[in-house]
């Protein structure tokens, strides 16, 4: 059993086999070429207009470990 790759969120625009256009699907996918072969398996004869990666905002309150040592220091500061 091989171990789960990193998956990628993209935010697709489609054109259905009736001409009505469909934003805004999200879709899980390993790669771009896997976003758009999973969305055609849905929506059968579909046109992709736009196929593009979503970019989880950053975060300031992140946490990394020097943050957290950094915000325990100055808790038990401000205790003592």
């Amino acid at each position: 059993m091989t171990a789960p790759s990193h998956m990628i969120k993209f935010a697709v625009r489609i054109r259905t086999r009736s001409g009505t256009p469909v934003d805004n699907l999200v879709i899980q996918a390993r790669d771009r070429n896997e976003a758009e072969r999973r969305i055609t398996q849905m929506y059968l004869h579909c046109e992709i207009l736009e196929c593009k990666e979503i970019h989880p905002p950053a975060r300031e309150d992140d946490m990394n470990f020097e943050s957290i040592i950094s915000i325990i220091s100055r808790t038990n500061d401000d205790e003592a």
